[in-house]
């Protein structure tokens, strides 16, 4: 209810500034076709790789689900092959090329990698700005990855990945959406040109068969695109601090709600907290006080005093304090500090789920691709013609 009051709030500002807007919108997308142009025409190079190398990325400013969306993608392919995952480290205070390791922080690496690492410790993970050096040196590795997978980097045409992953949220189709600041496209939406696979994250758990066709219909997929629905289901909560504490079931919360009250501190630092929010209330039966933090917001001893009294103040029976994965990774550095606090504070994990049992398709198509393109020796990148 609050983000939706946001939102309509930014939407409504938005429309009253709209004539500066526009024409700045009109401006910043003949840079970005401009830019685009050039880098298919080859006066920018790109560089190619005789290996997969598969790009996750959105065309929307904000949350589309790319980390879920990367996690699926490293559980199913590492089941055959190595693999590894490049991101640029969001709002890490390090600079260059880094191996993400399991006790890094995620000032150092940045959350979402950080996050990766963890749940997959055998994957390699690792951050760098410059995608060809961080692709040069994932390949130097013992032994090399088969297939490396790039965080946020549809736009990054510097590097000519093998497969284009386009994810759009269903609840902001990008038919029918503008090009910043008058909107929320990173390119004009066209660009969706780009993609093999087109994933639509976020969708309703019961989405009716007319519904995806209307949106595949506005959506206009070209014909050697395949589209596919996913929605998120949450996991069992896991205790942020301490490691060798078991899951606490979500049926077990449910349980208490009958026979307690039952108070949730809900603490984030991610674009859209409503739908865990709802979750929390509805499929848990738990009273939810919310803190809400922006995006990758960077945790402080201030913050975490905040939250000890927001806790602390909370009136119900039992008490629980529950975050999401990614500020988990933020708050591990807390460990020392966090005392009784420690006992009752947990994530709630999100997975992915393809609508319609789907995934079978996603899947076959995903590891027939890396079987057929993977190589067994180290292949310096071929640079296209053209001046970078």
């Amino acid at each position: 209810m609050e983000f939706t009051l946001v939102a309509m709030q930014y939407r409504t500002l938005r429309l009253l500034l709209s004539p500066l807007l526009i024409p700045l919108s009109w401006l910043y997308s003949m840079v970005i076709f401009i830019r685009n142009k050039l880098f298919d025409w080859g006066v920018f190079s790109s560089a190619h790789y005789d290996f997969p190398v598969i790009s996750i990325g959105n065309i929307t400013v904000g949350g589309t689900g790319k980390t879920p969306h990367i996690e699926y993608l490293v559980q199913l392919i590492s089941s055959d092959f190595k693999v590894a995952t490049l991101s640029r480290g969001y709002k890490r205070k390090t600079k260059g090329w880094r191996k993400v390791e399991v006790n890094n922080t995620a000032s150092e690496v940045g959350d979402e990698p950080l996050q990766i690492k963890r749940k997959f410790p055998e994957a390699l993970v690792a951050v760098d700005a410059k995608r060809t050096r961080g692709i040069d040196n994932l390949r130097q590795q013992q032994p090399a990855p088969d297939v490396i997978l790039l965080d946020d980097a549809y736009q990054h045409r510097k590097v000519s990945a093998s497969l284009s992953i386009l994810l759009i949220d269903y609840q902001r189709p990008i038919d029918k959406d503008h090009v910043m600041p008058w909107g929320d496209l990173r390119e004009q939406a066209y660009e969706k040109r780009r993609a093999g696979i087109i994933i639509v994250t976020k969708c309703p758990k019961k989405l009716e068969p007319i519904e995806k066709r209307i949106f595949i219909k506005e959506l206009n997929p070209y014909p050697y695109q395949k589209v596919f629905f996913t929605t998120y289901s949450y996991a069992d909560l896991v205790p942020v601090f301490q490691d060798n504490k078991e899951t606490l079931p979500r049926k077990q919360v449910k349980q208490l709600t009958k026979e307690k009250q039952v108070g949730v501190l809900l603490v984030t630092g991610i674009a859209n907290p409503a739908p865990m929010k709802a979750f929390i209330r509805k499929k848990m039966g738990a009273e939810v006080t919310h803190l809400a933090f922006s995006d990758h917001h960077a945790f402080s001893k201030k913050d975490f005093s905040r939250i000890r009294k927001a806790y602390e103040s909370m009136d119900s029976e039992v008490k629980f304090v529950i975050t999401t994965e990614k500020d988990a990774m933020r708050f591990h550095k807390f460990c020392n500090i966090a005392g009784p606090l420690s006992e009752v504070m947990y994530y709630l994990p999100i997975r992915v789920k393809f609508l319609d049992k789907s995934d079978e398709k996603f899947n076959k198509q995903l590891i027939d691709y890396v079987r057929e393109n993977k190589v067994h020796s180290f292949l310096h990148p071929k640079q296209s013609k053209g001046k970078s």
